[in-house]
């Protein structure tokens, strides 16, 4: 909507994408499905240590339930100590995420932001994690991986074995977990 009422978005995805100049720490990029349509949207995560007993947990535009499962998993099969902080977790653009298929997104700004190492801005992260630490395949995984190429990025990460149509994206496959901290050069403490 405009001063002059209402105008064509020809691009969807540019609304829920910072100007993304530099890389930040806790910045990640998942393609989302809105009905039929894929929408490139930002995941942004703060970890800080906490000064209470019992950590804050803030979440805007996704399940708070899921991102305890995350941070469990995370602190389970990786030994990152999310327990001791405080995390912050927001969809930017005032979207709301509701599926899945965002929990390898959600993960990597996580550990992007505790190990203030920011993830490699030309990469969309796509999979769900399942409680062993598996990243399990994802539906409609060709419309997200068209949607980037679209955009410009140039590497996905997708869950191992996962089928797609060619695509000029460089295809990173992952199977578990712990291949996540691969992105950052560092090892798991287990």
């Amino acid at each position: 909507m405009t001063s002059a009422g209402l105008k064509e978005v020809t691009n969807p995805s540019t609304l829920f994408l910072s100007e993304r100049k530099e890389q930040t720490d806790g910045v990640a990029v998942f393609s989302s499905i809105e009905g039929t349509r894929s929408l490139l949207v930002e995941i942004e995560a703060l970890v800080v240590p906490s000064p209470a007993a019992n950590p804050r947990r803030a979440v805007v535009g996704w399940d708070s339930a899921r991102l305890a499962m995350i941070l469990a998993v995370l602190d389970a099969r990786l030994g990152l100590g999310f327990g001791a902080s405080d995390v912050y977790l927001n969809v930017a653009g005032g979207l709301k995420v509701n599926e899945p298929a965002a929990d390898v997104c959600v993960a990597a700004a996580l550990i992007s932001s505790l190990q203030k190492r920011a993830l490699p801005a030309d990469m969309v992260l796509l999979g769900e994690i399942s409680l062993s630490g598996e990243i399990r395949a994802i539906s409609h995984i060709n419309a997200r991986l068209k949607e980037a190429q679209k955009l410009g990025f140039g590497r996905a990460l997708i869950p191992a074995g996962q089928k797609v149509a060619k695509t000029s994206l460089q295809l990173i496959e992952a199977e578990k977990v712990q291949e996540l901290l691969n992105l950052f050069d560092i090892k798991a403490k287990s």
